[in-house]
């Protein structure tokens, strides 16, 4: 097992439930430092507390209401990882009545949540030497199903967020992980109906805290998922991770070595 998370500090919202909570058990497990459970109702953090002792510690933070995250990283000065795992689903699909109503709300949480965890955590990651950011994203950020195009659509977002925040916070020295899990055995995978194919969510918390250990920005969970990358790897070395500036280049015919000299 990597010994990437031992005596590390580490923020992880949805930190009550799901895969949040696997990877709270998790890193406890791999003796972290301590750990903020940050979810919109700290009382639900107390059969954690209960569990592993004061090393978890509760924080509010709702992805709805901005000054709660403000706070949250007023609190968590000390952090080294922060683990966006918080989202929802509306499994709608774009031709129902409510599905734009249902957009809003996961764009919301999944995307509007992503930026605002990001914009006041940033500077406190900056001030502890760089850190890890790592936010969960999906399978379905890049391939939509239809029944769940708007949960799709909001994942493609953050799965787009995700990659500016690589860009620009590489520059203080924090490392960003884009983790993409298929179907998982959650209560979320439940009521989507996923079942006995789903992947079991220890799996999935293991695979992204084990990613924390690479280089990679992707973090491919799962066999469904795994799939997907085989096919998407090509754009992931040429696009994803290419030079932008050799891209535009070749687009646009322009000599490289020209352009630089001029």
């Amino acid at each position: 097992m990597p010994d990437n998370i031992r005596n590390q500090t580490l923020l992880i919202t949805g930190a009550n439930r799901g895969i949040g909570k696997e990877i709270l058990d998790q890193v406890i497990r791999r003796d972290a430092k301590k750990v903020y459970a940050a979810v919109r109702d700290p009382r639900s953090v107390a059969p954690l507390i209960a569990q592993h002792g004061e090393r978890v510690v509760a924080v509010r933070v709702d992805l709805n209401d901005p000054n709660s995250i403000i706070e949250a990283a007023g609190v968590a000065k000390d952090v080294d990882i922060v683990i966006n795992s918080a989202g929802i689903m509306k499994m709608k699909s774009a031709l129902e009545p409510d599905a734009i109503d249902a957009l809003q709300a996961e764009m919301e949480i999944n995307v509007y949540g992503l930026m605002r965890v990001a914009q006041a955590i940033a500077p406190v990651l900056k001030q502890n030497g760089g850190g890890v950011f790592v936010q969960l994203n999906s399978v379905a950020s890049v391939k939509a199903s239809a029944n769940f195009a708007t949960y799709c659509a909001s994942k493609a977002a953050s799965y787009s967020i995700t990659q500016g925040l690589r860009d620009l916070l590489s520059r203080q020295g924090t490392r960003v992980i884009s983790a993409h899990p298929g179907p998982t055995q959650t209560d979320m995978g439940a009521s989507a109906g996923f079942g006995d194919f789903a992947t079991p969510v220890s799996q999935v918390a293991d695979a992204i805290l084990d990613a924390i250990d690479g280089e990679a920005f992707h973090a491919w969970v799962g066999p469904l998922a795994q799939m997907v990358s085989r096919s998407y790897q090509a754009f992931v070395d040429n696009v994803i991770d290419g030079d932008m500036q050799a891209i535009r280049a070749q687009a646009f015919g322009i000599d490289e070595q020209q352009n630089v000299s001029n």
